[in-house]
């Protein structure tokens, strides 16, 4: 699932999506006045973002209600947070290196 997850955050559009999402739920029709995409098209990056678990979606009447999903962004998040903390230790022991054979040289 995190290769979808990062799949379907890897487009500007789907990222715009997410962010307006963020503010509160929305339709199809509402997701797509603002980027001025056709419904079908929207909704066809609203199912990219079902399928990674980034969003959910519920027929309310006529119409289609988006909402956002947070599991897949905690595991994406875990994902980022472990690799950031590997290469933060790395630098760390980098910097510590250069310090040290810098010392020496004197």
């Amino acid at each position: 699932m995190l290769d979808r997850a990062f799949g379907a955050l890897a487009d500007e559009t789907r990222r715009g999506i997410l962010t307006r999402l963020g503010a509160g739920p929305a339709t199809i029709t509402e997701l797509a006045e603002p980027s001025g995409m056709t419904l079908t098209g929207i909704r066809k990056h609203v199912d990219v973002l079902e399928a990674a678990g980034l969003v959910a979606t519920e027929k309310v009447g006529r119409v289609r209600q988006v909402t956002l999903g947070t599991e897949r962004l905690d595991d994406a998040m875990a994902w980022i947070t472990f690799y950031q903390r590997l290469w933060a230790r790395r630098l760390d022991g980098l910097d510590a290196y250069f310090t040290l054979a810098k010392g020496t040289e004197s």
